[in-house]
């Protein structure tokens, strides 16, 4: 793997979205997915969502109609950070404080998949988004979204993927996956997806060639979950999620451990649409620059576990566009 100094010298940005997985090589997970419904089914989650994730379906999670435009209103999407179930409640409090500084009224609009996030950009029909370092590093120009902040947690504008084990598995490298079931979450996550997919490049493997069964669980606290109970060997998972959840609720954390970290990428940030106008994205990025400062502010970042939200810098997101251009060089090689 590049060190972090070559990846901070990363050049231009690099189009090409990730494969998504083929059914045939799938099928073998899809029953350990539906094992997992009925394996938390009865259980006393801590407010875990429970998702179906052997359905892969281009349904809305809350099954919203289409987001529409409406004077005075902003279309906000949620899809880099937590389950349906977090965003609908801690985080609806974030966009509501939002919506009262700036005097807009706030429909949240939640999707299943980051895809379908992105797609909302295009159809300009979303105008901010919560969205995963991977489209944000690889495709912005593509979705006509640009950056307004990124939040500071425990310290510092960066997240890492980690890749966990059952608390007690003998796994110690992700090389002893060899042979293993394993869960990514979203297909465009770069936590969840982009990373184990890179890591599997630089050893010559890809997930057909490497794991018994893989799955994708479509979020990162169903993989910490599935890994929990031993539905799967291993995952890699974004680490704020973890360490929100290990704080907060550690139900399922505790029964995992991580057993290696990624290389440092900057976190999932808040983006706008570029249709926006300037004033108003002006008044978004001050609302929120300035939240930590706000009494009403403080609560609602600390019940999130972020510090406070800075200026995003471009130079953040390199890191994903190197793994993204190297990945695309192995599959294009192959």
């Amino acid at each position: 793997m590049p060190s972090q100094d070559t990846l901070k010298t990363a050049g231009r940005k690099n189009q090409t979205t990730l494969k998504r997985p083929s059914l045939r090589s799938i099928l073998p997970a899809v029953a350990v997915a539906i094992c997992f419904v009925f394996a938390v089914g009865c259980s006393d989650d801590g407010g875990y969502q429970k998702v179906d994730f052997s359905q892969v379906s281009e349904k809305t999670v809350a099954e919203e109609a289409a987001p529409v435009q409406a004077e005075n209103q902003l279309n906000v999407a949620v899809s880099a950070m937590v389950s349906p179930k977090e965003t609908f409640s801690q985080y609806r409090e974030l966009l509501d404080f939002i919506g009262k500084r700036v005097d807009r009224r706030i429909r949240l609009v939640q999707r299943k998949t980051y895809r379908e996030v992105n797609q909302l950009f295009l159809d300009r029909k979303l105008d901010i988004a919560f969205i995963c370092s991977g489209p944000y590093g690889t495709g912005k120009t593509d979705f006509g979204f640009e950056s307004l902040v990124t939040p500071i947690v425990r310290g510092e504008p960066f997240y890492q993927a980690y890749l966990i084990v059952g608390k007690d598995s003998p796994i110690a490298t992700f090389e002893q996956l060899k042979g293993r079931s394993f869960a990514f979450t979203d297909p465009d996550s770069n936590t969840g997806a982009l990373v184990p997919f890179y890591w599997l490049s630089r050893i010559q493997e890809t997930p057909d060639t490497f794991f018994q069964s893989y799955t994708y669980t479509y979020s990162h606290d169903n993989s910490i979950m599935a890994v929990a109970k031993s539905l799967v060997d291993a995952a890699t998972v974004d680490g704020h999620i973890w360490e929100y959840y290990n704080t907060r609720n550690p139900v399922y954390t505790s029964r995992t451990k991580v057993i290696d970290r990624s290389i440092k990428f900057g976190s999932p940030p808040l983006v706008v649409s570029g249709r926006l106008s300037s004033d108003l994205k002006q008044e978004i990025r001050s609302a929120l620059l300035l939240m930590h400062t706000d009494e009403e502010g403080r609560r609602i970042l600390d019940s999130l576990m972020v510090d406070r939200f800075v200026d995003s810098e471009e130079s953040w997101y390199e890191p994903v566009q190197v793994l993204h251009r190297e990945l695309t060089a192995f599959r294009e090689a192959r």
